[in-house]
C-alpha cells in the first residue's frame, strides 16, 4: 500500500487519508478507501449550514506538532471538529486522532466528583470543599514536620500554561520546595540540556517553514509518518513539488516512515553516538566544514568522559539517587579534530552496523554547502543514556558546517505533547528551573521570579528538587510525604515500574487529578476531577515555539475543575492567597501577563494575551508585534543586529557563541546476553497517544488497535515456535509481561530485536524496562535495554 502511494508521488492530503485508514486497520488504498477518508475528514460539513452550531479555533489536545482545529458546539457539546484553514501548522489537515479529537471528551468513565480512599481499599465521594481542605492539611503536615524535601508535585507536558504556572508559583514560592517536575522529564529532557548547553538557551531556532524549504532530511530515529504525521505530510509535498528531495531514515526497526524515505540506514542500537562522530570526522578530514563560520560563532567545550565516573543512574549508590554534574572546560578545534580520529567509517561500521559508503553519503550530504539540511529527531536520541550528547552531536554537525539559523538548515527536536514546549520547558516546570530559562541555582535569577512574585528574598531555594525518576524514587523510599500528580499516568510511564508499586498504609499521601481512572488513580489516596481541553480556557506552546490560546467552548461535566484552579485553592487555604491575587472568576489574562513578564527583553518575548486570542498562534520571540521565524538569525530576529549571518546572543557565559562539545561514545547501560539475548525498544504507535487514556475512549482508535502487542523479526519467530497472535511473555531482570505477537506488521524489527508499544495499560511494558538515564538530562532511557522471550 505505502510503496504503491510513494510512487504514484502522494500529495500531502492524500497521505494523511492514508494514514487516517490505518486507524480502520486497510490494507489497500482503493477508490472506496480514498472516499471512507474523504468521509471522515469532511464529517463536519453537515453542521456548515446549521444556525445552531458555533465554530471555534482551538490547537489540537494531542500531539507536540499543535495542528489548529475549528470545533463546532451544538447545545454545549462539541459535535464536530475539522482542520483549521488559517492554521500555519496544518493548513487544515489532521491525522487520525485529530479527525476524532472531540471524542475523548465523552467517554463513559469520565471523573466527576472527588473522591478519596477508605478504610477498605474503595472511594467516597467527596465534596469539594472537603478534598481542598485534606489537601491542605496533608502538604501543610508534611511540610511542618518534615520540611520542604517532603512534598512534591508531578506535572505534565500537557498542563495548559496557566496550570503549569500556577504549579510553579504555589510549589517553589508557597511550598518554598524545587520538588516540581514534569512527565516531559521522560521525553524532552535531553533535547532541553542539548539547547541550553550549546546556546544558553532552550528551543529549536527553526521552524516548520524549513520543510518546505529544505532539500535534505535527515530523521536520527525518528517515526514521523506515525508520530508527527502532519509535519511528515509537508516534508512529502516539498519532496512532491522538488524530486531531488531526499529523506534519509536513520533507525533500529523499519518503520512506516522507512517506507517513504530515499534511504533507510539500520543501526545497532545506542550506537547514534558513533555515526554522528563519524560524520562529523569525515567532515573534518575533507575540508567540509565552514571555518569563517567557525572563527565568528563557534567555541569548543569538554565535559566528563569517564564512563567509571558518570554512570548510568540505575546501578550501586545511582540507584537511589543519581545527581552526576558534568563540568565543562574550554577546547579547541584542533583538540576537536584529533578527538574525531578514532571514529574513522571502518570504526564506526563496525559499532553501528551501517556501511562506511553509506556513512560517507552521509557525510557529502552534511557537508553540501548548495542544499539545506534538516536534521529531526524525537523520543529515539532524547530517551537516550547519552542523550544530551546525542543532541549536541547532532547540533555540531550543523554547527561546523554553518547549517543552522537558516532557512532549510537547521536542526530540529520535536516535541511529543502538546505543551512540552510552552509549559514545561518555557514556564519551567521542572525540578530546576524558572520561567524563561532562568534557574534556582542562579542568585540573579531566584531574586528576579522572587520580584515578579512579590515575595521576600530568600523564598526560592537554591538547590534543584527532585527529578522525575528520583522523586519516585523518593516516593516509594517514604522521603517524599505528600505529592500531587496532575495530567499525567506515572503507573504506567515510569522505567522499572514494579519499583515504585505501593503498599498499604504506606503512610504517603497522593493526590491525582485527571479526567479517567487509570492505574495511577488507581495507586491515589485522593482523585479530582479536572476539565479537559475546551472545557476550560487555555494555552499551549509547540515545537516550533508557536504559542496558542483558545477558550473555553462546553462545561465541563460533573464537578469537575481546571487544574490551576484547584491549585490556587489549596493554596488560599494554605495561607497563599497572595501568590494569585486575581478575581477567581476573571484571572488568565493577569496571570498570563505576569509570566510573560518573565521574557520581556530577553530573546523569550512571548505575545500579549490578546494577540494571542486573535490570532492562530505567534511563534517567539515576539516584538512589536511581529513573530520571529528564525531565531538568532539577521534578518528574522530583531535581537540580532548584524547585517547578516547569525548572532548566537543568549550564550553570554560563552562570549555569544554556541558551544561545540566533544562527545564520545559510550555503550547502552545493559545489553544482550545469552540469558537475555534481545534488545526491547518501547514506543508509541499511530492511533494512541502515550498511556491511551484518552485515545482508548474513542472506539475508532481503540478497535483499530485494541491492544499492545510485541513486534518480532520473522525469522526470530520462526525459531522460538510462534506465529502472529501467539502469546509470547517477554523477561528482564526487573520484570515480565505477556503480549500477543505481530509479525511483518507496520513495523519491522531486525533479528535480535523487539518492540512494544506502551498505550495499553493492562500490559505494562514499564515493568520490564530499566531505570538507566542520561547523565546530564537525567531522562530515562526506553529505547534499549535486554530481555528473553518464553512461549507461553
Amino acid at each position: 500500500m505505502v510503496k504503491a502511494a510513494r510512487k504514484n508521488k502522494m500529495k500531502r492530503r492524500d497521505f494523511l487519508k492514508l494514514l487516517s485508514m490505518a486507524g480502520y486497520g486497510m490494507v489497500a488504498f482503493s477508490c472506496a478507501d480514498k472516499d471512507k477518508a474523504e468521509q471522515m475528514a469532511n464529517d463536519a460539513a453537515k453542521y456548515l449550514g446549521d444556525d445552531a452550531v458555533k465554530w471555534s479555533k482551538a490547537p489540537c489536545r494531542f500531539c507536540g506538532t499543535g495542528c489548529g482545529v475549528e470545533v463546532a458546539v451544538k447545545e454545549g457539546k462539541a459535535v464536530a471538529v475539522r482542520g483549521d484553514l488559517a492554521s500555519p501548522v496544518n493548513k487544515g489537515l489532521l491525522c487520525v486522532k485529530g479527525y476524532h479529537l472531540p471524542a475523548f471528551l465523552y467517554g463513559k468513565d469520565r471523573l466527576v466528583y472527588p473522591q478519596l480512599r477508605n478504610a477498605n481499599g474503595g472511594f467516597d465521594r467527596i465534596s469539594w470543599d472537603e478534598a481542598l481542605d485534606l489537601i491542605a492539611e496533608k502538604f501543610g503536615t508534611a511540610l511542618k514536620e518534615h520540611g520542604p524535601d517532603s512534598v512534591a508535585v508531578y506535572g505534565s507536558g500537557q498542563w495548559a500554561i496557566f496550570d503549569g504556572y500556577a504549579a510553579l508559583k504555589w510549589t517553589k514560592a508557597g511550598l518554598r520546595s524545587n520538588n516540581i517536575d514534569p512527565n516531559a522529564r521522560l521525553c524532552m529532557a535531553s533535547a532541553v540540556m542539548g539547547f541550553v548547553t550549546q546556546f544558553k538557551s532552550d528551543e529549536p531556532m527553526g521552524c516548520y517553514e524549513d520543510f518546505e524549504a529544505g532539500d535534505d532530511f535527515i530523521l536520527w530515529g525518528n517515526n514521523m509518518a506515525e508520530m508527527h504525521p502532519v509535519l511528515f505530510s509537508r516534508i512529502l509535498e516539498n519532496k512532491r513539488k522538488n524530486p531531488s528531495v531526499r529523506i534519509i531514515d536513520i533507525g533500529t526497526r523499519w518503520t512506516p516512515t522507512s517506507d517513504y524515505a530515499d534511504t533507510f540506514l539500520q543501526m545497532e542500537p545506542g550506537s547514534d553516538l558513533a555515526l554522528a562522530n563519524g560524520i562529523l570526522n569525515l567532515l573534518v578530514q575533507q575540508g567540509k566544514v565552514d571555518q569563517a563560520f567557525i572563527e565568528e560563532n563557534v567555541i569548543f567545550k569538554r565535559g566528563i568522559e569517564d564512563l567509571a565516573q558518570i554512570g548510568y543512574g540505575s546501578f550501586g549508590k545511582d540507584a537511589e539517587r543519581y545527581t552526576f554534574k558534568d563540568k565543562g572546560q574550554n577546547s579547541s578545534f584542533e583538540e576537536f579534530a584529533e578527538f574525531l580520529k578514532t571514529y574513522t567509517p571502518a570504526y564506526v561500521a563496525q559499532i553501528t552496523g551501517i556501511p562506511e559508503t553509506q556513512i560517507k553519503n552521509l557525510a557529502d550530504i552534511y557537508g553540501n554547502q548548495k542544499r539545506g539540511t534538516v536534521s529531526l529527531w524525537c523520543m529515539g536520541v532524547n530517551q537516550h543514556t547519552r542523550g544530551t550528547w546525542m543532541n549536541n552531536l547532532i547540533t555540531n554537525i550543523h554547527l561546523v558546517t554553518g547549517k543552522i539559523s537558516r532557512p532549510g538548515n537547521n536542526p530540529f527536536s520535536l516535541t511529543g505533547q502538546p505543551s512540552a514546549c510552552g509549559t514545561a520547558r518555557e514556564v519551567g516546570t521542572l525540578a530546576n528551573r524558572l520561567p524563561a530559562d532562568m534557574l534556582v541555582t542562579k542568585p540573579e535569577h531566584r531574586a528576579k521570579a522572587e520580584k515578579i512574585w512579590k515575595v521576600p528574598p530568600g523564598t526560592i531555594p537554591a538547590k534543584p528538587g527532585y527529578h522525575a525518576v528520583d522523586m519516585f524514587r523518593a516516593l516509594s523510599r517514604g522521603d517524599v510525604k505528600a505529592m500531587w500528580i496532575q495530567v499525567t499516568n506515572p503507573w504506567v510511564t515510569i522505567p522499572n515500574l514494579n519499583r515504585i508499586e505501593r503498599k498499604p498504609n504506606d503512610g504517603r499521601f497522593i493526590v491525582v487529578s485527571d479526567i479517567y481512572p487509570t492505574p495511577t488513580t488507581a495507586n491515589a489516596d485522593l482523585i479530582l476531577p479536572s476539565a479537559a481541553w475546551i472545557e476550560r480556557e487555555g494555552m499551549f506552546g509547540n515545537s516550533e515555539r508557536r504559542t496558542q490560546h483558545w477558550n473555553q467552548l462546553v462545561d465541563p461535566p460533573g464537578e469537575a475543575k481546571e487544574d490551576a484552579w484547584q491549585i490556587m485553592q489549596v493554596a488560599k487555604r494554605m495561607g497563599m492567597g497572595h501568590l494569585f491575587p486575581w478575581p477567581e472568576d476573571d484571572w488568565h489574562k493577569a496571570m498570563f501577563e505576569e509570566y510573560r513578564s518573565f521574557g520581556l527583553g530577553i530573546g523569550k518575548d512571548l505575545a500579549s494575551y490578546e494577540q494571542l486570542k486573535e490570532t492562530r498562534g505567534m511563534v517567539w520571540p515576539v516584538v512589536d508585534g511581529k513573530e520571529t521565524l528564525y531565531r538568532y538569525a539577521a534578518g528574522y530576529d530583531p535581537y540580532v543586529k548584524k547585517s547578516k549571518g547569525v548572532h548566537f546572543y543568549k550564550a553570554k557565559d560563552y562570549g555569544e557563541k554556541a558551544a561545540v562539545w566533544l562527545r564520545p561514545y559510550h555503550p547502552p547501560a545493559e545489553m544482550p546476553d545469552q540469558e537475555y539475548p534481545f534488545w526491547l525498544c518501547t514506543g508509541r504507535v499511530l492511533e494512541h497517544w502515550h498511556t491511551g487514556s484518552m485515545t482508548r475512549r474513542i472506539p475508532q482508535l481503540h478497535q483499530a488497535v485494541p491492544r499492545a502487542y510485541v513486534e518480532i523479526n520473522r525469522a526470530d519467530a520462526s525459531k522460538i515456535g510462534v506465529k502472529s497472535g501467539d502469546r509470547v511473555r517477554i523477561v528482564s531482570r526487573r520484570g515480565k509481561v505477556e503480549l500477543p505477537v505481530d509479525i511483518d506488521g507496520r513495523g519491522r524489527p531486525p533479528r535480535g530485536t523487539l518492540f512494544v508499544p506502551f498505550f495499553d495499560e493492562h500490559t505494562l511494558i514499564n515493568k520490564v524496562t530499566l531505570d538507566a538515564m542520561d547523565n546530564i538530562s537525567k531522562q530515562p532511557d526506553y529505547k534499549k535495554c535486554a530481555v528473553r522471550i518464553e512461549k507461553v
